[in-house]
């Protein structure tokens, strides 16, 4: 093979220069006049029971060092005091064993303590000790399965050593997978093609070849499967990171990965309703002050739902009395008559109760409805376009219609009018979060404090379906045949003021929204907001809030620049008195 003069070897020298230094550390640990190794026929259930104590304490153990083998025992013993012997003893034959000549028994010994105390050294050794034990058996195995599973096994952790050592340098800690936006398209070594997060298989048939190869050989087996457990079960590792990245890839490019199964059939009718003839309303399961539920009720009547149900969470027979007057308004007091006549316990948490009480109104035949949308009292639905319209030209196979959410912007005084969207509702990458806000964009998600699921409109009429607070199930899985009603926002108003915010924030952090909920271990949404509060208190609080809650000119025009702007001016005190006239 011809010279290219523009190759340069990674390593001075080349592997001449790789094979010295190797070498260099595989010296033999001499011994002196008196020491070494046990015998072969050491008894081995002894030393399982005895103690190793600290050898700065026993004087045939303390320095000075009378041999590079009295210099290596003292510093096992140093490190392994507290352990049993017999650990102390495997560890001395590993450094033996990597070295260029050892005392002849020693391979047969280190095997001998495999054979009789395996489950010891596996219940008493750390993951560090089982991998050089494992890269023992890669070098003296007595058996073709030892000595190939051994060395496998070795290149991998090796390998995994050298990478994630790397990797710490990229600023990640070692449990947080990469943002899939940020993938470079540089070229692999060695003309590789990139492992793909959709359909790569090269992790698993290497990790499965290497589990079932063990399985050959009845001595290495439990080591290596034990091994093999541990690796598959620390989420430090780039398997389990590249494991979550491609969930959350396959969860964009398919946000239901349960499609086959969550298909709900929807009878087909004979012609299409008109949208003249078509009717649709709101359920919401609401504890409020009659005011807010006033608002609630007239924007939507005004958007021109046929009904809405209100079930009252909190009995109140003021605002029930009130409210009843308007024919289209359906108001359901949930006290415990209501639960006894459901046959059901009142839930302990509010969103169950809400998921309840919106799937007995979905399945209740007497309204009429077509369609049926779930939003709480502090949801407005936004949009320039008539409803009714919109909903006639939903796909005929769809069980629900999505709608994308927009937060308020907050505003200290008057309704807000300005909302924003969620990046990747904009068709923007994740990045741009960080950019609009620049402190506390890396801990939430579309840079949103309350959800970016949406909400939904559900169909009418379809069996075992239930409406939930985001979706429409269908037996246990969310109902994948669903249609976006585009045009369409729920405006979500989060936290319309700072006040509101802050009012609301024990809760939200107990029972509601920042709870957490994540098995994440980077800092989100819950986890910012604890750490706000115990280190800096309302201080810190208000800054995050003033970063991503406050109507400034300049959030706003950062938001603008990225096409996640959205600005629908309201006045529900207005529709209030058009509707209902005066509050009480």
């Amino acid at each position: 093979m011809s010279q290219d003069p523009e190759r340069r070897p990674s390593y001075a020298g080349g592997i001449d220069a790789v094979l010295t230094r190797m070498e260099a550390r595989r010296d033999p640990i001499v011994a002196a006049e008196g020491e070494g190794l046990p015998p072969l026929d050491i008894a081995l259930g002894a030393l399982t029971a005895a103690e190793v104590d600290d050898p700065d304490l026993d004087p045939a153990e303390a320095p000075p060092f009378r041999s590079p083998y009295h210099r290596k025992r003292h510093a096992l013993r140093k490190e392994l005091t507290g352990e049993s012997e017999l650990v102390c003893l495997h560890a001395l034959l590993i450094a033996h064993l990597r070295k260029r000549a050892f005392p002849d028994h020693a391979p047969a010994l280190f095997r001998r303590l495999w054979a009789e105390e395996g489950a010891h050294l596996i219940a008493r050794l750390d993951p560090r000790w089982k991998v050089s034990a494992i890269t023992t058996f890669g070098d003296h195995g007595a058996t073709p399965v030892q000595r190939s599973v051994g060395l496998a096994l070795s290149v991998l952790f090796g390998t995994m050593k050298l990478y994630e050592s790397e990797r710490l340098y990229s600023g990640a800690p070692p449990d947080q997978p990469f943002a899939l936006d940020n993938r470079t398209r540089g070229r692999l070594p060695m003309q590789m093609n990139a492992w793909s997060l959709t359909d790569g298989g090269l992790d698993v048939n290497m990790l499965g070849r290497l589990w079932a190869e063990a399985e050959g050989d009845a001595l290495i087996r439990p080591l290596a499967h034990d091994l093999l457990d541990s690796l598959l079960h620390d989420d430090r590792t780039v398997f389990r990171r590249l494991m979550t990245m491609r969930q959350r890839h396959l969860k964009r490019i398919d946000p239901d990965p349960e499609r086959s199964r969550a298909v709900v059939p929807v009878p087909q009718p004979a012609r299409p309703i008109p949208a003249e003839r078509l009717r649709w309303g709101v359920v919401s399961t609401i504890r409020a002050p009659l005011p807010a539920i006033a608002r609630f009720a007239a924007h939507h009547l005004e958007l021109g739902a046929d009904s809405l149900h209100i079930y009252l969470d909190t009995p109140d027979p003021e605002a029930e009395a009130w409210l009843s007057r308007h024919p289209a308004l359906r108001i359901t007091r949930c006290d415990d008559a209501y639960w006894q006549t459901a046959g059901k316990a009142r839930m302990e948490a509010h969103q169950q109760r809400q998921a309840f009480n919106a799937t007995r109104c979905l399945h209740d035949r007497s309204h009429g409805l077509d369609w049926l949308a779930h939003i709480d009292v502090d949801e407005f639905l936004l949009t320039e376009r008539p409803l009714r319209a919109m909903l006639a030209g939903v796909s005929p196979h769809a069980a629900a219609a999505r709608i994308l959410p927009a937060e308020a912007l907050a505003t200290e005084t008057g309704f807000p009018s300005h909302y924003k969207l969620a990046h990747h509702h904009a068709g923007q990458k994740k990045s741009v979060v960080q950019d609009i806000y620049p402190t506390f964009g890396l801990h939430l998600y579309g840079g949103f404090l309350s959800h970016t699921a949406g909400k939904v409109f559900a169909r009418t009429g379809l069996d075992d379906t239930r409406l939930g607070i985001h979706t429409v199930k269908y037996r246990g899985g969310d109902a994948s045949n669903r249609d976006r009603l585009h045009g369409v926002h729920v405006g979500h108003h989060h936290a319309p003021s700072w006040e509101h915010f802050r009012r609301h924030l024990a809760f939200r952090r107990t029972r509601g929204s920042y709870r957490t909920i994540s098995r994440r271990k980077e800092m989100g949404q819950a986890q910012i907001l604890t750490f706000l509060l115990e280190n800096e208190g309302d201080a810190g609080l208000r800054a995050l809030f003033d970063e991503v809650c406050a109507d400034t000119p300049a959030l706003r025009d950062r938001l603008a620049a990225h096409g996640m702007l959205l600005t629908h001016p309201l006045d529900p005190d207005s529709a209030v008195r058009r509707i209902f006239g005066d509050l009480p």
